[in-house]
C-alpha cells in the first residue's frame, strides 16, 4: 500500500501538471542555424503552480541518449542561469570584438560542458532571470523552499522528458548553489526511498567554489588574504589574537580587534574578491543606463575606463533585454519587467538573515555531505584558487572535517603538460569525493579557465584520475 507521502506527492504532480516548452533553432546575434539542440520552457511549481520556473535545456553535442544529464544552478541567490550559460559552461558566448550593434554577436564556446553532457540551466529561485510568480506572495522564497521547488521542477521535467530518465543525473552549480545543491540531492534520495515516481537516476553532484558554511566561508577571507600576501604576518597574528579568530562578528567592546579589523579592511577593500589579480572597478554607472538605448555606443562606453570583467556582463543585459531575443527564447511577454544578470534583492550578504523576498534559513550544508556516505554517490568539488569570496581553503577545511579516508593524496593535475591545479580524492563507504583547485581561476572557475575546467569534468565523468 502506498504511503501517505507518496500519495500526496503523486497527487500534486499528476492532478494538473502543465508544461510549456519550445525548440529554438536560431538566436539573434548568432549566424545561421544553431549547431546544437536548444529548448526553453516554463514549469510551474508550488501551490497551484503559482511559481513559473524558466529553463534552457541543451542536449549533449556528443551522445545525448548516453551522456549524463546536469541540472545547473547559478549562485547569488538570484543570478540567472543565462549567466552560467553565456559566461561559464554553455555552448555559446559573446563575440566581444564584433558586438557593436543593437544585438551583441554570439559565437561558439569550444570548451562548453555541453560537449560531454546534457544540461538544464534553471532560473531559480523565483524572481531570477525570466522565472516569475503569478502573485506577489508567491515571490517569497527561502533556501529550503528554493531546493524544494527545484526538486519539484526536476520531477515534472522528467515527466515531460521521459527519454532522459535513464541518463546518469548530476546536480551541479557554483557559488551560493552550494547551499541549494545538497538539499536537492537529499530530496532525490528521500524520494527514491519513498518510491516516488518517476525514479531519478541520481549519481552525484558537482559544486564550484561552493558556499557551504556561511560563517566559515566569510570568516576565512581574512585567513586567505594573509595566505596570499595581502596581509603582513604581524597584522594577521595581531588580528587573530585580538579577535580570537572571529573576523566577521561585531566586537563593540573590543577596541584592539576593531582597530586591527580596520587595518585589515584598508589592505583588502580595493581587492577584487571574485579574482584577486583582476582590477576592482564598478560598472554601476553603465548598468544604470537604459540598455535598450546603448546599442552601438556600448564599445565606446567601455573604452572610457580600463577593462573590467564586469564590462562583459553588460552585453548580457543588452542581449537578454532585447525584445527580439526574448521572442526567440519564447519568454512570456506579459511577465517581463527588466532582465538582470543577478537580482540584488535576493543576493546573500554576510550576517543578514533575510530580505523582503528571501529568507536565508540554511546556515551550513556540511551535514548533508556527511549524510551521503550511505549512498552510492560521487561528488566533484572544485575551487578557483584566486577567489577570495569563497576561498579554497574554506572548502578544504570543511572537506577535511568530514574525516573521510584519503584515496589519493594532494598532487598536481595537468592540462597540456602544465599544472592546472591540485587535487585530492576521498572515499567513505560508497561515497566518493574528488576535490580540485583550478590554478589562477576566480570565483566562477570555468569563466576564467574554460579549457582546464572542461578537461577536469571530462576526466571525472569518465572515472579517470584528474
Amino acid at each position: 500500500m502506498a504511503s501517505p507521502m507518496k500519495i500526496l506527492v503523486l497527487l500534486l504532480l499528476f492532478l494538473t501538471p502543465t508544461f510549456s516548452h519550445w525548440v529554438v533553432d536560431t538566436l539573434p546575434g548568432f549566424p545561421g542555424k544553431l549547431p546544437f539542440k536548444l529548448q526553453t520552457g516554463y514549469i510551474g511549481v508550488g501551490e497551484s503552480e503559482l511559481v513559473q520556473l524558466f529553463y534552457y535545456f541543451i542536449e549533449s553535442e556528443r551522445s545525448p541518449e548516453n551522456d549524463p544529464l546536469f541540472l545547473w544552478l547559478t549562485g547569488g541567490p538570484g543570478c540567472s542561469a543565462l549567466s552560467g550559460l553565456l559566461y561559464e559552461i554553455g555552448p555559446f558566448t559573446f563575440n566581444y570584438a564584433n558586438s557593436t550593434g543593437d544585438i551583441p554577436s554570439l559565437e561558439l564556446n569550444q570548451y562548453a560542458w555541453t560537449k560531454v553532457a546534457n544540461i538544464i540551466f534553471l532560473d531559480q529561485p523565483v524572481g531570477t532571470g525570466f522565472s516569475y510568480a503569478k502573485t506577489w506572495e508567491a515571490y517569497r522564497c527561502s533556501d529550503t523552499l528554493s531546493a524544494q521547488y527545484a526538486y519539484s521542477f526536476l520531477i515534472k521535467w522528467f515527466l515531460d522528458h521521459p527519454k532522459f530518465l535513464s541518463n546518469p543525473l548530476y546536480i551541479a552549480g557554483d557559488s551560493y548553489a552550494g547551499i541549494i545543491i545538497p538539499q536537492i540531492v537529499q530530496r532525490i534520495y528521500d524520494g527514491l526511498e519513498s518510491g516516488i515516481e518517476p525514479r531519478l537516476n541520481i549519481k552525484g553532484y558537482v559544486e564550484g567554489n561552493p558556499a557551504t558554511d556561511k560563517y566559515a566561508d566569510c570568516n576565512n577571507r581574512v585567513v586567505y588574504a594573509h595566505r596570499m600576501g595581502l596581509l603582513s604576518d604581524n597584522l594577521y597574528e595581531s588580528t587573530k589574537v585580538s579577535c580570537d579568530g572571529h573576523y566577521i562578528d561585531e566586537h563593540p567592546q573590543n577596541a584592539a580587534c576593531q582597530y586591527d579589523l580596520e587595518r585589515v579592511s584598508k589592505c583588502t577593500e580595493k581587492i577584487n574578491m571574485p579574482q584577486i589579480l583582476e582590477p576592482e572597478c564598478s560598472n554601476e554607472n553603465l548598468l544604470s543606463l537604459d540598455v535598450s538605448s546603448i546599442g552601438e555606443n556600448v564599445t565606446s562606453l567601455l573604452l572610457l575606463q580600463h577593462w573590467c570583467r564586469e564590462d562583459n556582463y553588460l552585453y548580457s543585459s543588452i542581449w537578454a533585454n532585447n525584445k527580439i531575443v526574448q521572442k526567440a527564447l519564447h519568454v512570456r511577454e506579459e511577465t517581463i519587467t527588466e532582465w538582470v544578470r543577478c537580482n540584488k534583492t535576493l543576493n546573500y550578504k554576510v550576517n543578514v538573515e533575510r530580505t523582503e523576498a528571501y529568507i536565508y534559513d540554511v546556515k551550513s550544508t556540511v551535514d548533508y555531505h556527511k549524510s551521503f556516505t550511505n549512498k552510492c554517490c560521487r561528488a566533484l568539488i572544485y575551487s578557483g584558487d584566486h577567489d577570495m569570496g569563497i576561498p579554497h581553503l574554506s572548502t578544504e577545511e570543511w572537506i577535511e572535517s568530514l574525516n573521510f579516508a584519503v584515496e589519493d593524496e594532494w598532487r598536481p593535475w595537468f592540462v597540456e603538460d602544465q599544472v592546472a591545479g591540485y587535487t585530492m580524492k576521498y572515499l567513505e563507504k560508497e561515497y566518493e569525493l574528488t576535490y580540485a583547485t583550478v590554478k589562477g581561476a576566480g570565483h566562477t572557475a570555468p569563466e576564467y579557465k574554460p579549457q582546464q575546467c572542461l578537461a577536469m569534468l571530462q576526466r571525472w565523468l569518465s572515472n579517470y584520475s584528474l
